[in-house]
């Protein structure tokens, strides 16, 4: 059986289960790792349109460009790790079939994430994504930032009240 993967394989929480089985992935790796689920499927997948994919869930905040200093390997550094991805506030995170397999596929070494370097991160990104949507007057990514707010709060322990008051202000043209 021959075809392309459904939207079940790249859907946000599935790429975001696909990473929490790691704790953070790469770019490369977490493309590798969807079309390693394809094959055992017996699919075929594009890889653009993964890289869509995991667009989407980085814009959506399912998944979160991680910095360096956030992450480790067994004890040691990230190195040169390009692109490193880690579980955002937004997702609700799940497996595709056959995922459990994949750590002996992937081959990578145990991994862990500082969450509070990485929730500093993340409220970091979201102010930077919020004064871009006001300045572009993007309401409808105003929104989703908006709806991301909640997500964020109940993800890390972090404020971000002022940061919701001003989407929410220029939502409601004040």
């Amino acid at each position: 059986m021959s075809g392309e993967v459904g939207p079940s394989v790249a859907a946000r929480d599935d790429l975001a289960g696909v990473v929490d089985l790691f704790e953070w992935l790469t770019r490369e790796e977490l493309s590798r790792a969807v079309s390693e689920l394809a094959f055992k499927r017996r699919s075929e997948v594009d890889a653009d349109a993964i890289a869509d994919a995991i667009d989407v869930a980085v814009a959506e905040y399912a998944l979160v460009p991680a910095p360096r200093e956030a992450l480790s390997t067994d004890g040691n550094g990230v190195g040169e790790a390009a692109d490193p991805l880690a579980v955002g506030p937004a997702a609700f995170p799940s497996l595709p079939a056959d995922a459990g397999d994949l750590p002996h596929i992937l081959d990578v070494p145990e991994r862990a994430v500082d969450r509070e370097a990485l929730s500093a991160a993340v409220l970091d990104r979201l102010s930077t994504d919020a004064v871009a949507a006001i300045a572009d007057d993007d309401a409808e990514r105003l929104e989703v930032l908006a709806d991301v707010t909640y997500d964020v709060e109940t993800w890390a322990p972090v404020d971000v009240a002022p940061i919701r008051e001003r989407i929410v202000a220029e939502l409601d043209g004040e």
